[in-house]
C-alpha cells in the first residue's frame, strides 16, 4: 500500500498561513480508501490562529488536538479527496497592541475546514488489481479548502481560536517520482472574506496570501519514508476600518517529517517545523504527532 495522505494542517497553528507543509498531498490511493486521523501538536514563538491579528513582540505556548476524515473519490475518471478537519486548540499568548501589553490564555475549538482536491495529470482513479499495477510518474493536482467560521471567538478580545471569517486556500502541485526519491512543488494562494465583528467592534479585512512550497522525500522500503520541507509565504496585509496596517507578512518555514507504518493499517507520523520572518509573520517552533487509520479501497 502506498503512502498514506496528509491531513495535518491543524497540528501546526493557522499563523504559518501561506506557508503550510503537507509533502505527499498528491498522492494516489484507491477509490473508496478512508483515513481516519488523530494527533497532537505543540507550538512556541510568534504565532496566532488567525494571522492577520496586528500584534508585536508575540510569545506564545500553543497545544493543538485534531480529528479528520479522509475518502477518496472519482471525479470525472480521476483520482480525488474530500477531506474535514475539525481542531481543538489551548494556548497562552503574551505580546503588544499599538504599544500596550495584552495577553490571553483560551481553550476551544478552532475553524473546521473541508477540502476537495483533483489529481488531473498521471493520477488516475482506479480500484482493485488495476490500482496495484500503477506507478507513479509525474503527477499534477489542484485543490480548494474552505475554512468554516465555527471556531471560538469573542469581539472583546483580541486574540481568538476562530477567525469570525471564511477562508479559502487554493493550491497547484506537482509530484514527480525517481526511483526511491520524490520531489514536489506547491503554489497556493489564501484569499479572506471580511470580519465585521473585529476587536472594539471594527471591521477587518485582508490582502491575499501567496506561497509556493517544495519537498524533498525518500522512501525507506514499504513501511516508511522521511521529507525534507521548505516554503516562502507573502502578502496579506491588513485593513482595520478602512485603515492599512504595517503587516505584510514575509515569513520562510522549514520543516522535516517521518512516517511509518507500523502495522497493516496504522500509520504514525512525526512532523518538526519551523518558521523564520523575514519581515513580519510567524517566527515559531512545533513538533506534531499524528496517528492514522486506514480502510477499505483496495
Amino acid at each position: 500500500m502506498r503512502a498514506p495522505i496528509a491531513v495535518f494542517l491543524l497540528l501546526i497553528p493557522a499563523a504559518a498561513g501561506a506557508q503550510v507543509l503537507e509533502p505527499r498531498a498528491l498522492t494516489n490511493v484507491p477509490v473508496g480508501t478512508n483515513f481516519a486521523l488523530v494527533g497532537y501538536g505543540y507550538a512556541t514563538g510568534n504565532t496566532l490562529l488567525d494571522p492577520s491579528v496586528p500584534i508585536e513582540d508575540l510569545d506564545s505556548r500553543v497545544h493543538s488536538l485534531f480529528g479528520a476524515y479522509v475518502r477518496a473519490l472519482s471525479l470525472f475518471g480521476m483520482s480525488s479527496k474530500f477531506d474535514v478537519v475539525v481542531p481543538f486548540a489551548s494556548g497562552d499568548w503574551e505580546g503588544q497592541l499599538a504599544g500596550v501589553d495584552t495577553s490571553r490564555a483560551v481553550t476551544g475549538m478552532g475553524d473546521p475546514r473541508v477540502r476537495l482536491s483533483l489529481n488531473f495529470v498521471g493520477a488516475p482513479a482506479l480500484r482493485g488489481e488495476d490500482f496495484r499495477q500503477y506507478r507513479q510518474k509525474t503527477i499534477v493536482g489542484t485543490s480548494l479548502q474552505v475554512f468554516v467560521p465555527l471556531g471560538q471567538y469573542d469581539p472583546s478580545k483580541l486574540i481568538n481560536l476562530g477567525t469570525n471569517r471564511w477562508t479559502f486556500r487554493a493550491q497547484l502541485g506537482a509530484s514527480h517520482r525517481m526511483g526511491p526519491w520524490f520531489l514536489e512543488a506547491y503554489a497556493s494562494g489564501w484569499f479572506f472574506t471580511t470580519n465585521p465583528d473585529f476587536f472594539g467592534g471594527s471591521k477587518l479585512s485582508q490582502n491575499p496570501l501567496i506561497g509556493f512550497k517544495l519537498h524533498f522525500i525518500r522512501t525507506l522500503g514499504r513501511r516508511a519514508w522521511i521529507g525534507i520541507d521548505g516554503g516562502y509565504g507573502a502578502g496579506g496585509r491588513t485593513q482595520v476600518d478602512g485603515i492599512e496596517l504595517e503587516t505584510l507578512i514575509s515569513t520562510f518555514r522549514f520543516g522535516a517529517t517521518g512516517a511509518w507504518r507500523v502495522a497493516a493499517h496504522h500509520t504514525l507520523r512525526l512532523i518538526l517545523a519551523s518558521g523564520a520572518r523575514v519581515q513580519r509573520g510567524p517566527d515559531f517552533d512545533a513538533v506534531s504527532l499524528l496517528y492514522q487509520y486506514r480502510w477499505g479501497g483496495l
